[in-house]
């Protein structure tokens, strides 16, 4: 007689882990996305778009916008609380995820860590509820992994600063009420908050993408646009400031990818005991058997992984090396887990009507933004053996 299944994460007792808080607050996103989000997402990727200002006002309803932010309208959550939020809205789509990392872990981030008082009190409450949305605009067209060589500029005149540029591959960018920019200065690179209704701002969408189709897409092109002295972020100098940023972000990455695996998972999972082959449920295969078996390993394995990095953030131990870990492991296990789900489902693995190519598709971009897979092992790398193999 056949056993009861069990789920992937259920065999490594994973909800023994989490606090009564946590689990709570996990199972309300989970329960938002399969009533509000989930039913549309296949529509809104195959039509490549994101009611986002919808999305955002619900998602700041709910209290995950910039979660774990403290002060400002902020929910003051644990930063392992917010991975598990962004593990169940990638679950749903990375874009999703996607316009939740970008609101808290780099715009509101950003304002929150750097900002001043005036600017924090101005968007952070905003931001939070999902009537204001934020963009991030570090990437340029020629200096993705290298934001050191970035060509935008902001120039003193007067009292304020002439900012000129173009930024790529920004989310939210073309729905954003406000943009942090970073630009190059006479002393170094430099965060402005720039409101998206400064003439000169404008930042046309971009179009005909194959991953994150449900996510709002960007270019940013700055033309002498003018900004008040105060539009400078106060506490952030060099590098240093977007790169912390970066890292508020990719520990969201570590816990989203594996939504997304894990929705792969569940589904080729029922997909095979329902599937019939040879007078038989496709599960019944020890092929079959060996592929989830694996998958369910390297998705446990992860899920401990994640934890654990969450565990020593909120004891505020966490090195931005071991983040790197985390993104480089998680991002390229999921996107493994969605490619052999696929063939578990065959042809009908590449519709709409599952979500595995919709995931496998999406983790391609999430493997290479925040910092490619080739960066976090030279970050690794480097950790290694104390030697540099940047240049």
């Amino acid at each position: 007689m056949p056993s009861k299944p069990v789920s992937p994460l259920d065999l490594f007792a994973i909800d023994g882990l989490l606090s009564d808080e946590e689990r709570a607050m996990r199972d309300v996103v989970r329960s938002y996305g399969a009533r509000e989000l989930r039913p549309h997402v296949a529509d809104w990727f195959e039509a490549g778009t994101l009611p986002a200002r919808d999305v955002a006002r619900g998602l700041g309803g709910l209290g995950v916008l910039g979660m774990h932010l403290h002060g400002y309208g902020c929910a003051g959550t644990s930063a392992l609380t917010y991975g598990l939020a962004c593990m169940e809205l990638e679950a749903v789509d990375s874009g999703l995820r996607s316009l939740v990392s970008v609101q808290g872990s780099l715009a509101m981030f950003a304002i929150w860590r750097y900002g001043s008082e005036e600017q924090k009190q101005t968007w952070l409450p905003r931001m939070a509820a999902g009537e204001a949305i934020g963009c991030f605009g570090l990437t340029e067209p020629d200096f993705g992994s290298n934001p050191a060589g970035m060509r935008t500029t902001a120039k003193r005149e007067g009292e304020g600063w002439i900012l000129n540029g173009t930024k790529m591959w920004i989310t939210n960018g073309s729905i954003a009420d406000v943009a942090v920019v970073w630009a190059g200065t006479e002393d170094g690179i430099r965060g402005f908050v720039v409101p998206t209704g400064t003439p000169g701002f404008s930042a046309p969408e971009i179009k005909k993408k194959l991953s994150l189709r449900a996510s709002v897409t960007s270019e940013l092109v700055l033309q002498d646009v003018r900004l008040p002295a105060d539009a400078i972020l106060p506490a952030a100098a060099g590098l240093s400031g977007p790169l912390g940023c970066l890292d508020e972000a990719r520990f969201g990455i570590v816990f989203g990818a594996l939504g997304a695996a894990r929705d792969c998972l569940e589904a080729a999972i029922a997909y095979a005991l329902d599937r019939e082959v040879f007078d038989r449920p496709l599960a019944g295969f020890q092929l079959t058997q060996q592929k989830l078996a694996d998958m369910a390993l390297e998705l446990g394995k992860g899920m401990l992984l994640a934890l654990h990095l969450g565990r020593l953030k909120d004891a505020g131990a966490l090195d931005p090396r071991q983040v790197s870990l985390g993104k480089l492991n998680n991002v390229r296990e999921a996107l493994a887990i969605a490619r052999e789900c696929r063939t578990i489902l065959a042809a009908n693995g590449i519709t709409l009507e599952y979500p595995v190519l919709r995931h496998a598709n999406n983790l391609e971009s999430v493997l290479t933004y925040e910092g490619t897979s080739e960066i976090h092992s030279l970050v690794i790398g480097r950790a290694l053996t104390g030697v540099s193999a940047f240049v």
